[in-house]
């Protein structure tokens, strides 16, 4: 999965449909990170959740509610009528889903992933990860105007397309951008097998649709190509100009990702089989 948001998305849908267990969602999360607290972002959110609000400080990692309380807090908030889960994954120029203004959307620019949970057009909450260490999540809880309308997902047909297409130019990126001098860095095809493991461990619940599954797939073999173009020491770039054309050659790649992730996050739950299928 491209991230503890998204995890969170998938997972949560399939159990509110009944086809996943909450341990399973514990499970899904944990991958992410063993140890997970649950905040409120802002005292009136605390007042209104019962949640901890540590003065707009991250919790100290031994303290405040664990991750059953974020699954209490989903549920509740998937009780009105057209209320949803919705994955939000916002960067400057691209803000699709993100209610304006606010805390909640503030830390979610920041963390450039979030959860809105409502119905279109009335109140509801918003949920951001936040990183404490390598070993610890902090997922903080705002309460936030859910918009009332946004910009349809991507087909997943469409989707589907896209990434194929993206494979190949991420590949013609990653050639252009590295140069034939590798000292200190290392073969491409092994640092982005490398990426493609750690985003293994991440888990899609059977419910998600098999065509979203493959968009999934292949927008995180897009985003380990074009990962390893950036941080791969042979092809940094050496001025301003060439930063600018890497960011140039690369953002589209990077938009069509995100535009693919949220169209498969966000497909129907898929039905259950019926025995002997």
């Amino acid at each position: 999965m491209c991230s503890p948001s998204a995890t969170l998305t998938a997972w949560a849908e399939s159990w509110l449909a009944g086809r996943s267990a909450p341990d399973d969602v514990l499970d899904a999360l944990r991958a992410w990170a063993p140890r997970q607290l649950v905040a409120a972002g802002d005292p009136v959110t605390g007042g209104h959740t019962g949640l901890p609000w540590p003065g707009g400080e991250i919790l100290p990692a031994a303290s405040g509610p664990g991750i059953m309380a974020l699954l209490k807090l989903i549920r509740e908030a998937r009780t009105p009528a057209g209320a949803r889960v919705r994955l939000v994954l916002p960067v400057p120029g691209d803000v699709r889903g993100l209610p304006p203004g606010g805390e909640f959307a503030a830390a979610a620019m920041e963390a450039e992933e979030g959860i809105v949970l409502g119905a279109p057009g009335g109140e509801g909450t918003g949920v951001v990860p936040q990183w404490i260490d390598d070993s610890t999540l902090q997922w903080t809880v705002y309460r936030t105007a859910v918009p009332a309308g946004t910009e349809p997902d991507m087909p997943l047909g469409e989707a589907e397309f896209a990434m194929r297409r993206a494979v190949r130019d991420a590949a013609e990126a990653l050639a252009r951008l590295h140069t034939t001098d590798r000292s200190g860095g290392g073969d491409p095809r092994e640092l982005i097998e490398a990426e493609l493991a750690e985003y293994a461990r991440h888990t899609y619940p059977d419910t998600v649709p098999l065509r979203a599954r493959r968009i999934l797939d292949s927008a995180d073999h897009v985003a380990a190509i074009l990962t390893v173009a950036q941080r791969e020491p042979a092809s940094a770039p050496s001025s301003a100009s060439a930063m600018a054309a890497q960011e140039t050659l690369l953002r589209p790649l990077w938009n069509a990702i995100r535009a693919a992730r949220l169209a498969a996050i966000h497909a129907p739950v898929a039905p259950r089989e019926s025995p002997g299928t």
